[in-house]
């Protein structure tokens, strides 16, 4: 099989001599006293660095004699450095993973099968988000929402009442869109995030972005079709032109044109309000997205895991490196201490303990989500192999669409394409 993303030049090495070298260890991390020290990374913004230090202050407290030391950095070097770390045999022990990025590194032998961890109070379908064929190696932290991220003081500044969000279409958001950007200093939307946004849109089709054989789920004349709405949406005015977009593809909120007051909708994660509203200073709301028939729950959304916890495959600690993750995903200690931060708690009874003690944007978020839940469309298939790559080819061929580098057809063309040779 082709290996692509992340890893796929560091794993060489690694996919040879995974199964002779497993459980050897890349060094003697346990102290001479018989103290077992483990490795966690994580990416976040200073918030969740100060969180999560607390909730490894909190677990070695109840666990004497585990020591845990942090590695963390923001999301564009994380893996790049992961997949240097894992090929050089030098993994942290725990690992926070993400969906699109699991399977890459599960089927190249890097991840601790954590089958015995305790899942119990977790739903299902978050539960299975984490397992291949050969187990389970992601235990999901909590669960978000792609939302569509409404800035109600622009749509007062710009006259334009807030959309009903449960029958609402692609166009009624065009329309709403273009009428913002001509009556504010705001534009009216940013661009699509994706992968989710065209996830999103091929639900709505009946379709989905990968099959659970790990093979594209969609056609070159759904992609042309999606192309083709993303350019209309900027020659209408409802999204910025080109040389914006370029700039506002994957910010962090901070910098994003939802932070900084710029655009007055966006697509963001529901457990990335908290931050949109500090950024803007504004309390922002989500929405469902439009859908393509206007019909009462047609907007297909999907529950995403938000973060997992996995394990490296070569610790020397296997089973203290369980222990952790048990404590950060099943405690309602670490629950408090994280919030919602890493998404609203997948486990139940950790989910009720934090509930009440949300700050009111992470509140908002939890509400949409329960509110949503009865309109949800089926679980996405687990990505496939290569997935990591589709975001940034997706991306590109936007772009290319956006400053008129190709029709809608050719860049769907090419990017099927490639998008097929990277999951192959």
């Amino acid at each position: 099989m082709k290996r692509t993303g992340p890893l796929a030049k560091a794993v060489t090495a690694l996919a040879v001599s995974a199964l002779a070298l497993t459980g050897c260890g890349g060094g003697d991390s346990a102290a001479a006293d018989g103290d077992v020290e483990l490795r966690f990374a994580w990416w976040g913004s200073d918030t969740r660095h100060q969180q999560t230090q607390k909730i490894i202050d909190a677990f070695e407290e109840e666990n004497p004699g585990i020591t845990v030391t942090g590695e963390y950095g923001d999301w564009s070097g994380y893996w790049d450095k992961l997949a240097t770390q894992t090929a050089s045999s030098d993994a942290p022990d725990v690992i926070q993973m993400e969906e699109k990025y699991i399977r890459e590194y599960a089927d190249n032998g890097a991840l601790l099968d954590l089958s015995d961890v305790d899942v119990s109070e977790i739903d299902e379908g978050v539960v299975e988000s984490g397992r291949t064929e050969e187990g389970l190696f992601g235990v999901a932290t909590g669960v978000n929402i792609m939302a569509l991220v409404a800035n109600p003081a622009l749509f007062e500044e710009a006259g334009v009442e807030l959309p009903d969000d449960s029958t609402w279409t692609w166009q009624d958001y065009s329309d709403v869109a273009a009428q913002i950007t001509e009556n504010s200093d705001a534009y009216g939307a940013s661009g699509p995030n994706e992968p989710a946004g065209f996830q999103i849109w091929l639900r709505q089709q009946g379709k989905e972005m990968t099959t659970p054989e790990g093979e594209l789920g969609f056609e070159v004349a759904d992609a042309a079709e999606y192309l083709e709405l993303q350019k209309r949406l900027i020659e209408d005015g409802a999204l910025p032109p080109a040389s914006v977009l370029t700039e506002d593809q994957s910010p962090g909120p901070d910098q994003s044109l939802t932070g900084t007051n710029g655009a007055a909708m966006g697509m963001w994660w529901t457990n990335q309000l908290s931050a949109l509203n500090a950024a803007s200073g504004n309390d922002l709301l989500p929405l469902r997205f439009p859908s393509t028939d206007g019909a009462e729950g047609g907007a297909q959304l999907f529950q995403k895991s938000a973060m997992f916890m996995s394990g490296s495959a070569r610790t020397e600690h296997p089973e203290e490196v369980k222990k952790f993750i048990d404590f950060m995903v099943n405690s309602e200690e670490a629950g408090l201490l994280n919030l919602a931060d890493r998404g609203l708690p997948a486990n139940q009874s950790v989910r009720e303990a934090v509930l009440p003690e949300l700050d009111e944007a992470d509140t908002m978020a939890a509400e949409f989500i329960e509110e949503v839940q009865p309109e949800l469309g089926d679980p996405l298939p687990i990505p496939p192999l290569g997935f990591s790559s589709l975001q940034e080819i997706l991306y590109r061929y936007e772009l290319d669409v956006a400053f008129d580098r190709a029709s809608p057809q050719e860049a769907a063309e090419r990017m099927i394409s490639e998008m097929e040779s990277a999951i192959s």
